[in-house]
């Protein structure tokens, strides 16, 4: 490990010294605009919540396949698992269910339960990315107690005709493909993408404890073949110069094979394939009173995530009945024959949501954010509810003040308003303080986190194997909401060279939702405490229960140093500590307990390098590494630790103001080939299959003249302009 280590660095020095001949440059960052922490515009270095942003430049430079790979890869805060079932995401500690996940400020809709497919966004069609870490803003509701993600989509404001196509290839036969076509005509515009994703898949062990024993033959992959598309359509209409209306829509498809193996049954093999059909719908307009910088805009969206089983061999499968379904009693488990050439829906998840906002510029340096929410959540699962479906409702109103008290000093205080059909009312403070100084700010945050369960967390019901262990996982309808408080503190410096962020934080959150095992005494009443869906009664039954109390904490330093023009070194260290305390009925104590997932040590580094050595042609090289420390976990053992660099370089051809312009990518990932070899189901540090190579070649057709609607300050735009 030595020996790589020193390679690395090697690598990373040599990307220093080959660009020494070139200029000082002052940092592009420094004037980014962003707008996830409050919902309005302000420059990067003058947000009032502090706001981490991957650049177009980084994207661009890096060339990351997919969401996770880029948030893994370009931040240190972020952790995955990946698994067919979603991303696993983690942030600071909290998993997927408590990250809000945006795209252009609308949520995404995934699985209620929490892993939320990310093959839904393009990596292709991202401009930036904008992190805002706690619950910070009233903006946002339950889904935000450990963030929000915010993606800021490509948009196309050309008059004329604009196309694009980018094809990605490499190893495992992992396909990526992107097109873009996009025209505007007098007052209308209309924006088309599509992107198709696929990959053969990998296995890095033979070796599986089942049954009992150690098998050296499983057939089993770490990641399972898959293949995904999606198509989106987006149409404006101008109405007049101070209203714009909008409507677009989307649907979705990923079909997941797996491996069959009638050997050994008693392994996480199954006789069918999984698919997700996902579907979105959307209306809504945006309004300037008067032609001011005042904004009000209105949306609505319907949303829908179902997946089924595909048979590809005889199953019996085992379902809990209702009424008198095939002769039998209510509540029993009975068996059903599934042929191969079935399907069958497991979940059919759907969301209507609306919401009115008005942002609006007031005198003495005030800024007044207001609106209204409404969500219905549906949940369809026939074979997993009690009663075949469930509900919800919640509803919400919000007020945010942004103060500027005197130019050095900033207030922005939110309030909350909750009601959820289930739980009834809750108001949620937020409040936050930045203190300006020359290049300095120093920034001071509190915010209160309201979460109610899922609709999941509340009525599902489902049988999940790992290796030798099956567990019966249970809604529980007793629940209580989730609470948190949040407290941050960050000092940030950003010069023309060198920015670097300080920032530390205590997340206390009560009443913590996790799967814990219980006894059949603990089930509630009129759940079947024997599930025979794997043939025995072996099984242990899991819950959703409500942890005393769980707390994280944790530092994120983020560094950022560009000695000449053309090149930017980035490093990022995120400390991470976790508690969470149970209350075991069977001891009558407290246990304490590592939140599942937690690393205490991440970090990543990169150096990046772009010059342009004519109208004609510019290079990009990029080396960039991350790592992490062992991952602790209360099942099946701890997560290995890990360190893994890659290198991307990117060769932008022709004039890009021109009509055709054309970019070639190649480069190398995981280039020590680090691999976990440990058997499954163990193996929980990381999942890379090993060293990967890859190529991307795409072509840009543009046709009209550039419009600016950048609705930016003229000031700022000035400020673009001077760099």
């Amino acid at each position: 490990m030595k020996l790589k280590q020193k390679l690395a660095f090697g690598l990373w020095l040599f990307a220093v010294c080959a660009s020494a001949q070139t200029d000082i440059w002052r940092s592009d960052s420094i004037q980014e605009v962003v707008v996830t922490g409050t919902g309005t515009q302000h420059l990067l270095k003058d947000t009032p919540v502090q706001t981490e942003v991957i650049t177009q430049k980084m994207l661009h430079n890096y060339g990351g396949k997919s969401l996770e790979d880029i948030l893994a890869g370009l931040t240190a805060s972020f952790a995955f698992a990946e698994g067919d079932m979603g991303s696993q995401m983690q942030l600071n500690g909290l998993g997927n269910s408590y990250i809000l996940i945006l795209i252009d400020g609308k949520r995404i809709h995934g699985d209620v339960g929490g892993e939320n497919d990310l093959g839904l966004i393009d990596p292709h069609n991202i401009e930036k990315i904008e992190i805002v870490k706690g619950a910070q803003s009233a903006l946002y509701g339950s889904d935000a107690m450990a963030g929000v993600i915010n993606i800021i989509t490509k948009k196309h404001t050309e008059k004329g005709l604009y196309a694009d196509n980018t094809t990605r290839y490499g190893t495992h036969n992992d396909l990526r493909q992107h097109n873009s076509v996009a025209f505007r005509v007098g007052k209308l515009s209309s924006q088309t993408n599509f992107q198709l994703q696929r990959n053969d898949g990998w296995q890095n062990t033979t070796e599986e404890y089942a049954e009992a024993t150690v098998l050296t033959d499983s057939k089993n992959k770490t990641v399972n073949q898959f293949k995904n598309w999606q198509i989106a359509e987006r149409i404006t209409y101008q109405l007049a110069p101070n209203a714009q209306l909008y409507a677009e829509g989307s649907y979705y498809k990923k079909n997941i094979l797996r491996p069959q193996n009638g050997t050994h049954p008693s392994c996480d093999v199954y006789t069918y394939d999984l698919r997700y059909n996902n579907a979105s719908a959307s209306i809504g307009g945006k309004w300037n009173p008067g032609g001011k910088k005042d904004i009000i805009t209105l949306d609505v969206d319907w949303n829908k995530h179902a997946y089924y089983y595909d048979y590809t061999k005889g199953t019996y499968e085992y379902i809990l009945l209702k009424g008198e379904e095939y002769g039998a009693l209510d509540g029993e488990w009975y068996s059903v024959l599934m042929k191969p050439g079935q399907s069958k829906l497991q979940s059919d998840q759907q969301r209507v949501m609306g919401q009115l906002k008005g942002i609006f510029y007031l005198p003495y340096n005030n800024t007044l954010s207001a609106g209204a929410e409404y969500r219905y959540d549906y949940l369809k699962a026939p074979d997993r509810t009690e009663t075949g479906t469930a509900s919800d409702q919640t509803a919400a109103l919000y007020l945010q003040d942004e103060l500027d008290i005197q130019k050095w000093l900033n207030i922005t205080a939110g309030l909350r308003l909750v009601d959820n059909r289930n739980f009834g009312f809750r108001l949620t403070p937020k409040i936050s303080a930045m203190l300006s100084v020359d290049d300095f700010r120093f920034r001071l945050g509190w915010s209160q986190g309201f979460k109610t369960p899922t609709v999941k967390e509340l009525h599902y019901r489902y049988l999940h194997v790992m290796g030798s262990s099956t567990f019966f996982n249970i809604g529980n309808t007793s629940l209580d909401p989730q609470t948190s408080n949040y407290y941050s503190a960050n000092a940030e410096y950003r010069g023309r060279k060198f920015t670097a962020s300080l920032t530390g934080y205590l997340n206390k959150l009560d009443n913590m939702i996790a799967l814990v095992n219980v006894s059949p005494g603990e089930i509630p009443a009129g759940v079947t405490t024997a599930y025979q869906g794997d043939g025995s009664s072996n099984v242990q039954a899991r819950m959703y229960k409500n942890m005393d109390d769980a707390r994280t904490c944790g530092i994120d330093v983020t560094m950022s140093y560009k000695p000449m023009k053309g090149l930017a070194l980035n490093a990022a260290y995120s400390y991470l500590d976790t508690k969470a305390h149970l209350y075991d009925e069977h001891k009558d104590r407290v246990n304490t307990v590592v939140i599942d997932g937690t690393a205490h040590h991440k970090w990543n580094a990169s150096a990046m390098f772009s010059h342009t050595f004519s109208p004609n042609y510019a290079l990009g090289i990029s080396l960039s590494g991350r790592g992490s420390s062992k991952r602790y976990y209360q099942n099946n053992g701890d997560g290995k630790a890990f360190q893994i660099w890659r290198i991307n370089t990117t060769h932008d051809i022709g004039n890009q103001n021109k009509m055709l312009a054309y970019k070639l990518e190649f480069g190398v990932d995981n280039i020590f080939n680090y691999v976990d070899r440990t058997m499954r189901p163990y193996h929980l540090g990381n999942n890379t299959s090993g060293t990967t190579v890859y190529a991307t070649f795409s072509i840009r057709l543009k046709y009209g003249k550039r419009v600016n609607n950048h609705s930016i300050t003229t000031k700022q735009k000035s400020n673009y302009e001077e760099d």
